[in-house]
C-alpha cells in the first residue's frame, strides 16, 4: 500500500525547510515553512558513525557546519570520493552523534543569502528522529497535518563502509509512528536500490525516483559500470512502463525531475508532455527546486542586479505550474503559497 498526493496539487514541498530565510535544515527554517504553508518538508539523511542518521544536504559538511573552527576535529578534515565525486572535508561517518551535537548549523550559500547567514552558528545540527518530533508539534500548532518527503543520500557509498540505510530509515520512522501509513510519508532517492530495499521492508509511503538532467544513478554505475541505465533511459516511455511496473523490481509510484527537463527552450511542450507521459502510467511528477534568485532560474527569467537578485520567478514557475504536475520544491515558501496556490 501507497500513500498518494492527500492535498491539493501541486503539492508545496518546503525544500530544507526554508532555506531562502534561515540556514538549511535547521529548526527554525523547518518552523517557518509550516508557518509559510507548505504542505510537506524535505529534509535530506545520512548517518554518522555510530549509526545515527541526521539531516544534512551531503555527508561532508564543511559548508552547512562550523566544523572548520573545531580545532578538537582538526584532523578528521580528509578527501573522500562520494559517488565518483572526489570531496575535501569534514563527513559525518567520521562522527559521533555526540560529537556532531557540538556543532552549530552556517547557511550553505551567504553570497546569495546574506539574511540568512545572519542566523549563523544558533541551531545545532538535527537528527531525523528530532524532526519527525517537529513535524508532529507543527501538526498540532497549525491544526493540520504535515507530511515529509524523506530524501536518502549516498545509499550505495554508506553501504559500502558498513552503514545500510535503508535499515536505519526504518528504524527511526517505526520508532516514531511514521513506517505504516500513520502520516503523509513521500520517501526519495537518486538511487532506486534503496527504495526497493525499504519497499521490501514494508515501509509505506509513496516512493519517488529522483532524476538529474543527465548521467547516471550511483548505485546502478557501481553494478553495471559503463552500461548503467541513465537518468534519460528512465525518462524514455519504456524507462516510465519499468518504473510504473506494479511489483516490478524499479517500480516507483513517482518521479521527481530537475525543472531544466520541464522548460525546455526550444520544445515550450516537452515539460506537460513529459507530466503526462508519467501520469498516464500513474506516476506522480515533482520539481526541484523553485528559487527566486537569478542564480538558479532558467536565463530567460533573469533580471538585472547579479546572481543574489530575484528574476522573474513568477514567469517561470507559472511555466512550471502550466505541466500540471503533483508537487514542487520551494526555498521560499511564501513566494510559492502565493505563486502555486494563487
Amino acid at each position: 500500500m501507497t500513500r498518494r498526493i492527500p492535498l491539493d496539487v501541486p503539492l508545496l514541498i518546503g525544500h530544507r525547510g526554508a532555506p531562502g530565510y534561515r540556514p538549511e535544515h535547521t529548526a527554525s527554517s523547518y518552523r517557518l515553512a509550516f508557518a509559510m504553508g507548505v504542505d510537506a518538508v524535505e529534509p535530506d539523511v545520512v548517518a554518522t558513525g555510530d549509526g545515527v542518521l541526521v539531516i544534512r544536504h551531503e555527508n561532508e559538511i564543511s559548508g552547512t557546519t562550523d566544523v572548520a573552527d573545531h580545532p578538537e576535529f582538526a584532523d578528521r578534515r580528509t578527501t573522500k570520493h562520494i559517488d565518483g565525486v572526489p570531496l575535501t572535508g569534514w563527513f559525518t561517518e567520521d562522527f559521533t552523534w555526540a560529537e556532531l551535537a557540538t556543532l552549530r548549523c552556517r547557511e550553505r550559500i551567504p553570497e546569495l543569502r546574506p539574511g540568512s547567514a545572519g542566523f549563523d552558528d544558533t541551531e545545532p545540527i538535527l537528527r531525523l528522529s528530532d524532526l519527525l518530533a517537529l513535524v508532529a508539534e507543527a501538526s498540532v500548532e497549525h491544526g493540520r497535518e504535515f507530511g515529509i518527503v524523506l530524501e536518502i543520500k549516498h545509499a550505495t557509498f554508506f553501504a559500502g563502509i558498513g552503514h545500510d540505510l535503508a535499515v536505519l530509515v526504518e528504524r527511526d520512522l517505526r520508532a516514531a509512528g511514521w513506517a505504516s501509513g500513520e502520516h503523509p510519508l513521500w520517501i526519495e532517492s537518486f538511487e532506486q536500490t534503496v527504495l526497493a530495499e525499504l519497499r521490501g521492508r514494508r515501509v509505506q509511503g509513496t516512493y519517488v525516483y529522483l532524476l538529474e538532467a543527465s548521467g547516471a544513478p550511483a548505485d546502478l554505475i557501481a553494478r553495471d559500470g559503463k552500461a548503467a541505465t541513465t537518468y534519460a533511459d528512465a525518462l524514455a516511455p519504456a524507462g516510465l512502463d519499468r518504473l510504473a511496473q506494479a511489483g516490478g523490481e524499479a517500480a516507483v509510484d513517482g518521479i521527481s525531475v530537475d525543472k531544466r527537463l520541464l522548460l525546455d527552450p526550444d520544445d515550450p511542450a516537452a515539460g506537460a508532455e513529459l507530466v503526462a507521459e508519467a501520469h498516464a502510467r500513474g506516476l506522480v511528477v515533482f520539481t526541484w527546486t523553485c528559487r527566486p534568485e537569478n542564480a538558479f532560474l532558467d536565463r530567460r527569467f533573469r533580471a538585472s542586479g547579479g546572481k543574489a537578485a530575484f528574476g522573474d520567478y513568477g514567469e517561470e514557475w507559472a511555466r512550471i505550474a502550466a505541466t500540471r504536475l503533483d508537487g514542487v520544491f520551494l526555498d521560499h515558501p511564501d513566494l510559492g503559497a502565493r505563486a502555486f496556490r494563487g
